[in-house]
């Protein structure tokens, strides 16, 4: 299919879900924390982003020198329903009156303690206007949310400058996406792009693999490496999972960004290289640097311009665009066929928009590939994307045969439910046998295979690897929380 008709079909999903103009911008009604009483008495926050952080370490968007006060003591985040105050584990607590509250609704007005200090937050009558996209793609990236544009606008932005862009937010919201698209829209387009993910290599390979090692530096160096960044000399460095790098690295790293020069391990020389440097992270970078993980002067180098992609429960009315464009692979194959293409039926999208997207667009992605592939079509129902139990009335596989793990014990004849089937079996040659059920509906059965499937291999895959959950998510091409999702649903037990 050609990227015309790819761009028709998106267009069609995109008239379905949004009619009329799009909105340019959004308008924020302006709120500010006030200390009221305390050592810092007087001074003022205004709350112009989405979460705000307030304690005693310099990290935070208000530092307070309150002894009294926690290093991370409370946030205040920007929600549907308002702005929301948590409390973030604080050691003497955050009050609202003489109760310790976890978390609280703010109205206008509401004062607060945290430690020592008092505080009142306070809505103004001015009201600040946030840009958005007129656009409802940007490179590889979709979304007609007022969410998604307001990212896209950050990037139309920053993607042409040169400045050092850390990209925050959940497992599976398309992180190393954006990276890929602020690299495809800069001036280094056509030079190197190049990933490195901190939390898959072995710490006694990081350093080598960042920086290069000389012929003979260590044992098994057996020729000269180039590190990554030279490698991405010119072009474009995408450090994913930066929280994840170990601490005895991060001044290195730090020094390689303020001084765009690398040294090989067991060199003398060094190599200047002219890189842009692109992070991501799912962890709270800040909270590390409070708690001392991670350092607060590499933090503060890393988020030149800082911001979070949001999760999908904060853009549903994306899901129905992002479900067409996922169908699209299959509807493809389907036209060549002759075959009529696969659509949703309305209560299976309303329940799709529902749903909570832990995953979020990864979990979307898959759930709407395993619909296309085991639905019998054309119009895929609730039924087919498991939003109504239609598991609950099979077997679950909690353990496999496979070759070195002790079967589960047989369940006494009489106990067996009508539609129970036997487990898959896997002999010495790693074949595998999967019992077909004909007691249950073809649906229910075609599904029964797939979930036996991912439990054999789920549970070969452990075996292979001893159990190390990062060996085990690179091996089958998952990222560790999906491999940790899919393990929990097979309760299968695992390292790390």
């Amino acid at each position: 299919m050609s990227g015309q008709q790819n761009d028709l079909g998106e267009a069609a999903a995109l008239k379905t879900i949004y009619a009329g103009a799009r909105p340019t911008a959004k308008r924020i009604r302006k709120s500010k924390l006030v200390v009221l009483e305390g050592p810092d008495q007087g001074r003022e926050l205004e709350l112009t982003r989405e979460t705000v952080l307030v304690g005693r370490h310099a990290v935070c968007d208000l530092p307070l020198q309150d002894k009294s006060v926690s290093s991370r003591h409370f946030s205040i985040s920007a929600v549907d329903h308002g702005y929301l105050l948590r409390d973030e584990g604080s050691t003497n607590g955050t009050f609202y009156g003489d109760v310790r509250i976890r978390e609280i609704f703010l109205r206008p007005g509401t004062v607060f303690r945290a430690g020592s200090t008092v505080l009142k937050f306070s809505p103004t009558d001015e009201s600040i206007t946030v840009e958005l996209s007129s656009q409802g793609r940007f490179d590889s990236l979709l979304g007609e949310s007022v969410a998604m544009r307001e990212v896209f606008a950050t990037l139309e932005r920053v993607a042409p400058s040169e400045l050092t862009v850390l990209i925050q937010g959940e497992t599976g919201t398309g992180k190393e996406m954006v990276a890929r698209a602020i690299h495809n829209h800069s001036p280094r387009r056509n030079k190197p792009y190049v990933v490195l993910d901190c939390s898959s290599i072995p710490k006694d390979l990081i350093e080598s693999t960042i920086f290069g090692h000389e012929k003979g530096s260590f044992t098994g160096a057996l020729g000269q490496h180039r590190g990554v960044f030279e490698q991405a000399n010119g072009g474009t460095i995408f450090l994913d999972e930066i929280g994840e790098l170990d601490a005895n690295l991060q001044p290195k790293l730090l020094r390689v960004l303020e001084n765009r020069e690398v040294k090989r391990v067991g060199g003398d020389r060094t190599f200047g290289v002219d890189v842009r440097v692109i992070a991501a992270t799912n962890r709270d970078l800040r909270k590390m640097v409070a708690e001392g993980s991670f350092r607060e002067d590499l933090y503060f180098r890393m988020g030149v311009v800082a911001f979070e992609l949001p999760p999908l429960r904060r853009r549903r009315d994306d899901v129905p665009l992002l479900v067409a464009h996922f169908l699209e692979r299959f509807n493809e194959g389907r036209r060549e066929l002759g075959r009529p293409v696969l659509e949703v039926s309305p209560e299976a999208m309303a329940g799709l928009m529902e749903r909570p997207w832990n995953g979020n667009i990864r979990e979307l992605k898959n759930v709407v590939e395993r619909a296309a592939s085991l639905g019998d079509g054309p119009v895929l129902t609730r039924r087919d994307f498991l939003l109504d139990g239609a598991q609950s009335g099979l077997i679950p596989l909690a353990e496999a045969s496979v070759v070195g793990a002790a079967p589960a014990p047989a369940a006494p004849e009489t106990a067996r439910a009508p539609t129970q089937r036997t487990a898959p079996q896997v002999d010495q040659g790693s074949t595998v046998v999967f019992p077909v059920d004909i007691g249950v509906e073809f649906k229910d059965a075609k599904q029964a295979l797939g979930d036996d499937f991912e439990a054999i291999y789920l549970r070969m895959l452990v075996l292979a690897h001893k159990g190390n959950i990062s060996q085990c998510a690179k091996a089958a091409g998952l990222t560790r929380f999906h491999l940790r999702e899919l393990l929990k649903k097979h309760e299968i037990k695992a390292k790390g």
